[in-house]
């Protein structure tokens, strides 16, 4: 069996033995919006670096990309598109209605749209009763409550799921500087950050020295290298300040400054969900102060660091899902992908 995980900018699989072990896990780049060609060939090299399967388990968030004039028709063309392609059966997760075919899949388009979040959160209500689920990819960080072995999360859509402080449209790699500080500190001034698509969190983090190359699969903004020094550059033009204008211990502390500001917006978001799930108007008895944080996606470190300002226990997604350790780290990055082939299995 394959589960898929369709995304705007990445294709995740992974492949599950007949005896229920992660046998692997692939990621790859899909630049979906510039259409669904990109989609084909993202299948097209997974599954020829995979064992053959004849069972498929398909979630998605693809259809919010501006290829698509809606999320029905989204749902509606990566359902076509993943239907022709896999072979065998495939089934569409929706969500509590379960697994469906293409076609009832394609008529229950708000169900499927958006699901991938819900179908690692089902999982790790099964396994661990009590926790706070944090996934954080590429694009979004995703706050998900969980107790008493359900999912205790208010929204389900993306509106809801915003209003709720549960979807967060922060990333570690591809979410615009300008997008996470309106003004970062230079030299004793606070500076204006200029809205201009000039550098991404994956900047902020190669700076750093803590982004894994393996997990930035798409050109930077300027269709630069992805060098430390190539991204301080990008940071710099956000600012209005060249390269060559500062010491590199300047430019470490122009990007920490900023991944503090990307911190800060999660942490005021699980600090949101976990209030929404205290009596008396919350779930009956909240999610206990020694529930953990259960961390996902390429930016699971920012999920640890998250834990640590919680005061509350870290554990990994991959042992959650039940993955050894040969597959845990990629497991971990593409989480939903696991999920819906464990909820299918």
């Amino acid at each position: 069996m394959i589960g898929w995980d369709i995304g705007g900018a990445h294709l995740k699989a992974a492949w599950i033995a007949p005896d229920g072990s992660v046998g692997a896990v692939r990621q790859a780049p899909c630049r979906l919006w510039e259409g669904l060609d990109r989609l084909d060939a993202a299948f097209a090299a997974i599954l020829a670096d995979l064992p053959p399967a004849r069972r498929h388990a398909v979630t998605m968030t693809g259809e919010l990309v501006d290829l698509f004039p809606d999320r029905a028709r989204g749902v509606a063309a990566l359902v076509a598109a993943a239907a022709g392609r896999l072979p065998g059966e495939v089934r569409f997760w929706a969500g509590e209605a379960g697994f469906l075919d293409a076609a009832a899949a394609a008529d229950a388009a708000q169900r499927v749209a958006s699901a991938n979040w819900l179908a690692t959160a089902e999982v790790v209500a099964r396994r661990c009763g009590h926790a706070l689920v944090v996934d954080i990819g590429s694009t979004t960080t995703d706050l998900v409550p969980v107790a008493a072995g359900r999912v205790a999360a208010r929204g389900r859509s993306d509106r809801e799921r915003l209003e709720a402080g549960e979807l967060v449209y922060t990333g570690l790699t591809r979410t615009p500087v300008m997008a996470v500080a309106d003004t970062l500190p230079w030299r004793g001034a606070t500076v204006p950050v200029m809205a201009e698509h000039f550098a991404t969190t994956a900047d902020v983090h190669r700076v750093l020295g803590r982004l894994d190359e393996t997990a930035d699969q798409h050109p930077p903004a300027d269709g630069g290298p992805a060098t430390p020094e190539a991204s301080a550059r990008r940071l710099g033009r956000c600012i209005g300040v060249d390269l060559e204008e500062a010491p590199w211990p300047a430019w470490r502390r122009l990007a920490a400054a900023a991944a503090e500001r990307q911190m800060q917006t999660i942490t005021r978001a699980a600090h949101r969900v976990l209030s929404a799930a205290l009596p008396p108007d919350g779930l009956p008895d909240g999610i206990p102060d020694d529930a953990p944080v259960v961390g996902a996606g390429v930016g699971r470190a920012l999920a640890a660091e998250l834990a640590r300002r919680l005061d509350r226990p870290y554990v990994d997604v991959a042992g959650a899902l039940g993955v050894g350790a040969d597959h845990a780290e990629w497991a971990a990055h593409c989480a939903p992908a696991v999920a819906v082939a464990r909820l299918l299995a």
